[in-house]
C-alpha cells in the first residue's frame, strides 16, 4: 500500500524539521541510555528490595535464594548495559566518542558491582525508612501497607537507589528514575539530595526536595514541602556557580508540616525544631525552635437559603 500525497507531505514536513532544527532529537547519535532498561533496572531492583511485593509471590524459604540468582544476574546484565550507555552518552556529548566504548564498558562493570554491593546496604536504610511511616502515620496498620501503597515510601526507594547511582558518577540515568518516582508519587526529589536514616515523607504529593538539600535522622515531611533555592549563586562574571549550596539543610528529627517553603543555601533547620504548616522561611531556625504562622482572621457573615431555581451569587 503506496503512502497517500497527504502522507508524503507530513513525512517531508517532518524530515524538514529534523534537519533544521537539531534539538530533541537523536538521530546520528550511537549512544543514548533507554528510558525502558532503566526502569527495567528499576523493577529488578524493587523485586531485590522487597521479594514478594514485586514480582513473584510464591516465594519460600526453600526457593528464594535461587530466586535472588536469578535476579542478581539479569539485574547486573540489564545495569551494566544501561550504565555504559549512559557513560558513553556523556563521552559522545564531550566529543569523545571514538574511543570510548572499551573504557565505559570496562567502567560500567565496574560500577555494576559497587552499585550491587551497596543493595543490602540501602534496603537496610529503607527498612528504617518503612518503620518510621508505619511509626510516624496513625493510619498506618502494618508494613505490608507501607510497602505496598505509601507513594512516600515509594518516591523514598527510588531516591536511595538514584542517589547511589548519582554517588558512583553515572549520569543521566539516576534523574530517569528520580523522574519516573515524581511522575507516580508526586514527590519530586533530586538524586543528589542527601537524606539520614527514617525518613518519613507523608502523602508525598507536591514535595519538592533540591539537588543540594541535606536531610538528618529521623526527619519527617508532609505533602507540599519545597526546600528550594532563593537563586542561583554567581561568580563575579555573572556566570552560575552551579555547585554552589542552594538548598536547605535539616538537622536530625526535625518536622515540616504540610505546604511550608524553606529556601537557601545558608538556611538551616536546628534539631528537634518544628516549622508549621504554609510558613515561608528564608533564615535558620535554632535547635528545638518551633514556626509557625499567625492564624489568620476569617470573616464569618449570615448568608441566604436559595430557593430552587433562584440564582443569587455565593458573595
Amino acid at each position: 500500500m503506496s503512502p497517500t500525497p497527504e502522507l508524503c507531505n507530513l513525512v517531508e514536513e517532518f524530515l524538514e524539521s529534523y534537519r533544521t532544527e537539531a534539538r530533541l532529537h537523536a538521530i546520528n547519535r550511537r549512544f543514548i541510555p533507554s528510558r525502558e532498561g532503566s526502569l527495567e533496572v528499576l523493577r529488578l531492583c524493587l523485586e531485590l528490595l522487597y521479594p514478594g511485593y514485586h514480582g513473584r509471590q510464591d516465594l519460600t524459604d526453600e526457593n528464594v535464594g535461587d530466586h535472588i540468582v536469578v535476579l542478581l544476574a539479569t539485574l547486573r546484565e540489564k545495569l551494566q548495559i544501561q550504565i555504559e550507555r549512559c557513560l558513553c552518552y556523556d563521552q559522545e556529548r564531550c566529543g569523545e566518542a571514538e574511543s570510548c566504548e572499551l573504557s565505559c564498558r570496562s567502567s560500567a562493570r565496574h560500577l555494576t558491582g559497587e552499585f550491587l554491593s551497596a543493595l543490602p546496604g540501602i534496603r537496610s536504610l529503607l527498612v528504617l525508612d518503612a518503620q518510621a511511616a508505619l511509626d510516624g502515620d496513625p493510619a498506618a496498620t502494618s508494613l505490608d501497607e507501607v510497602a505496598l501503597a505509601y507513594p512516600g515510601f515509594l518516591a523514598i526507594t527510588v531516591h536511595r537507589l538514584a542517589h547511589q547511582l548519582h554517588e558512583l558518577g553515572v549520569p543521566l540515568m539516576p534523574r530517569i528514575l528520580s523522574e519516573w518516582a515524581h511522575a507516580h508519587t508526586g514527590a519530586d526529589i533530586h538524586p543528589a539530595a542527601r537524606i539520614g536514616r527514617s525518613f518519613f515523607l507523608d502523602h508525598a504529593t507536591g514535595a519538592v526536595i533540591g539537588a543540594t538539600a541535606e536531610i538528618g535522622d529521623r526527619v519527617r515531611l508532609y505533602q507540599g514541602v519545597t526546600l528550594g533555592a532563593l537563586s542561583l549563586p554567581r561568580n563575579r562574571q555573572g556566570s552560575a556557580l552551579e555547585q554552589a549550596r542552594r538548598h536547605p539543610t535539616l538537622e536530625d528529627e526535625v518536622t515540616i508540616y504540610a505546604n511550608a517553603t524553606i529556601l537557601g543555601g545558608n538556611t538551616v533547620v536546628g534539631r528537634q525544631a518544628v516549622v508549621g504548616g504554609s510558613v515561608f522561611l528564608t533564615h535558620s531556625v535554632p535547635a528545638g525552635h518551633k514556626v509557625s504562622m499567625e492564624n489568620p482572621r476569617l470573616r464569618v457573615r449570615p448568608g441566604h437559603i436559595k430557593r430552587p431555581g433562584e440564582n443569587r451569587p455565593d458573595f
